[in-house]
């Protein structure tokens, strides 16, 4: 008899823990753009932090510069590809003649 509830509980653990109702939700579809929009806010952010802890004085004046360059940098090459991939350019055909 104790053999049969330990069953029946070990069967209704494992229903509780791998049971996978209908369909799950994994949330929104990752795009290249919206992971681009992120990585854009992650550098402005990092902007923000190098600007405020330079103005506090924990960085050095010769590092503030290439950090913010590097950073300017970065968010240009972000900002540009998003708006290549928001905004395509409409491609010829190849093959015909007008």
């Amino acid at each position: 008899m104790i053999w049969l509830v330990c069953a029946f509980l070990l069967l209704a653990t494992f229903f509780y823990v791998f049971y996978l109702p209908g369909k799950l939700f994994l949330g929104p579809e990752k795009t290249r753009a919206g992971f681009l929009r992120e990585r854009k806010d992650a550098v402005y952010e990092n902007l923000r932090d190098l600007n405020f802890e330079y103005k506090a004085g924990k960085v050095p004046d010769a590092d503030y510069a290439s950090l913010k360059s590097s950073l300017q940098d970065e968010a240009a090459t972000i900002l540009a590809e998003i708006t290549r991939l928001e905004n395509p350019t409409p491609q010829t055909q190849k093959g015909t003649r007008s």
